[in-house]
């Protein structure tokens, strides 16, 4: 079975469950029949053949493994052919990222294919000199780090648009730095050219400052200007994707059993859940039984991005299935097996694998061990700090920091920077990239703390900058002491005030999120400003006294040393979680 695996270049487990899905039973160690592996080999998208009987000599026969092995590998290696590249197009908002797609889209209307666009997929593809390509129609950066958090890297290109008229924008930042993070080539879209005051000159010479040469500045990102409202300069964009992915050489074997990932999921009153899947290798045909995240579910009809029915769905191509019980998430991964035996054993395999990967995070406090155990080459930091001028000076402490622990041989790499919270955003960028994050003098938000501790992401907050560049040095050095960490637990927003007595107020909450516990430490917002921090002294449901109360549910709160309660003030609780 080892050796199998390793010749057919798969893990043991993805062996092991496709002979489980052949009712075939076997650990790492045993020997299979020539059957079996004919079978897996089969199931991954290879055409075995049985080597001929050879006659008997005083020389070592040949294994049938190695004769079905080499088959396999060749007929792989023969059956990959070209496929379309995959392209998310990101930027600042009101840079017309939108118009661009809607221009791109109706061009591909007007040559004239068949039918129209009839239903929303969240992808399409255009034809150009007789090629494809496929566009992802995402919300944003946000979705496209989300699916990489996930594990999902699906993007080939990215397209990154400036208005020309207004320059570099802090989002504009944002999605070069996720694109750089998920380590796929740039092509900037310079839009909005045959405005009046567009600038296209200091647009360049803005995206220099921040590390993106172009080539007519002797760098390496291709630079088109467009205008989605015009249509002008479309032809070239497309061309010069064309021309960046070509060095890519993106191959893929439409033979064999789908593998994919769900670019978005959604739940329609009429067809149940549609959800659009980006085929990555072999085909996906109706009556395919699938495994996407951990639903299990049969393709019962699906469609392309003109909403055409269709049978079967090659590499590249976007799709929308009918047929899942549930929702799935984006980027989670779409796999077809051969029945729901096979399918429950694959959903119980990807949560365990989804854990164990959360637990391998790098935190500062592993990152010593990690070093050690030559699991880590570099920390990847992402900073969000209160002034820009703060993150300035971190960058340099930093930088020092790694510069004198270079004997370690680990890079400092920051992947990103900003000023404001710790939000959900930031959190699946670090989980996607492996990183840590740095809080300067901000908070982080309640969705982005429960967020990080699902995927095992470390936040870390300082008020001082030597504490940190203290706590970077320690870690590099296995030193740190064990820290002490804040989790919010969740928020209750304050619908009527009660008085009870001359002075006693009564908060009558909704729970928002998460849950308020008896005697759990607290802070009290208004107007998004703390005014009071204090302990939960009663928690009440009716004139019950109760130990919590979950989301979605009615309370009534007395803090210990307040009575000045507003209706419309949040209350969050929260606590102290040793690292």
């Amino acid at each position: 079975m080892k050796d199998l695996a390793e010749l057919l270049n798969v893990t043991v487990n993805e062996v092991i469950r496709d002979l489980i899905a052949n009712s075939i039973f076997a650990n790492i160690n045993e020997v299979v029949s020539y059957e079996a592996a004919a079978k897996v080999a089969e199931a991954i998208g290879y055409t075995p053949e049985e080597a001929a009987a050879a006659a008997p000599t005083p020389a070592v026969t040949p294994r049938p493994e190695a004769a079905l092995i080499g088959a396999a590998a060749h007929a792989h290696e023969m059956g990959r052919v070209s496929r379309p590249p995959v392209v998310t197009v990101m930027g600042h908002v009101d840079h017309g990222k939108t118009s661009l797609l809607d221009a791109i889209r109706d061009t591909r209307v007007a040559a004239g294919e068949a039918g129209g666009i009839t239903q929303h997929i969240g992808a399409y593809q255009v034809e150009i000199n007789g090629r494809k390509i496929t566009f992802l129609d995402t919300p944003g950066h946000e979705a496209f780090t989300a699916m990489r958090a996930r594990g999902a890297q699906v993007t080939d290109v990215a397209v990154i648009v400036v208005a020309a008229d207004d320059g570099v924008m802090p989002q504009t930042l944002e999605a070069i730095d996720h694109a750089r993070a998920a380590q796929v080539p740039l092509i900037i879209a310079l839009n909005k050219i045959d405005k009046p005051n567009a600038n296209p000159d200091f647009v360049k010479q803005q995206l220099a400052d921040h590390g993106v040469v172009i080539e007519e500045y002797g760098g390496d990102v291709v630079c088109v200007p467009v205008s989605a409202r015009k249509g002008t300069g479309l032809p070239a964009l497309l061309e010069m994707i064309l021309l960046v992915t070509e060095i890519l050489d993106l191959k893929s074997n439409p033979n064999g059993p789908a593998h994919g990932v769900i670019i978005e999921a959604r739940l329609d009153p009429a067809s149940g859940v549609t959800a659009t899947v980006l085929v990555q290798e072999g085909s996906l045909k109706i009556g395919d039984m699938t495994v996407v995240g951990s639903i299990s579910g049969k393709v019962r009809a699906m469609f392309d991005d003109t909403g055409k029915r269709i049978k079967k769905a090659t590499p590249a191509m976007p799709v929308g299935i009918l047929g899942l019980p549930e929702v799935p998430a984006a980027g989670d991964r779409l796999e077809v097996v051969a029945d729901e035996r096979a399918a429950r054993v694959l959903a119980q395999t990807r949560k365990d694998a989804a854990h164990t990967a959360a637990m391998q995070n790098i935190t500062l406090d592993t990152l010593y061990t990690q070093m050690r155990e030559g699991k880590v080459k570099e920390l990847n930091l992402l900073i969000k700090s209160d002034v820009q001028g703060s993150a300035e000076a971190i960058k340099h402490a930093l930088t020092r920091v790694a510069e004198e622990n270079a004997e370690q041989n680990l890079k400092v790499r920051l992947i990103h920077d900003g000023v404001g919270n710790v939000t959900e955003t930031d959190v699946h960028l670090a989980s996607a990239s492996k990183a840590i994050i740095i809080a300067f003098n901000v908070k982080v938000d309640g969705p982005a703390q429960r967020v990080a501790s699902i995927d095992g992401v470390d936040i870390r907050s300082y008020n001082v900058i030597y504490k940190l560049v203290d706590d970077i040095d320690a870690a590099l050095k296995g030193m740190l002491e064990p820290v002490y960490r804040e989790q919010v637990d969740g928020h209750a927003e304050v619908a009527q005030v009660f008085k009870a007595g001359r002075t006693l107020q009564i908060a009558g909450c909704r729970v928002l999120d998460g849950k308020i516990t008896r005697s759990s430490q607290v802070r009290l917002q208004r107007d998004g400003k703390v005014v009071f921090t204090g302990l939960v002294e009663s928690l009440r449901r009716g004139k019950d006294d109760v130990r919590e109360v979950a989301q979605g549910f009615e309370c009534g709160i007395v803090l210990e040393g307040f009575n000045a309660f507003e209706a419309g003030d949040i209350v969050e609780t929260f606590s102290k979680v040793r690292v």
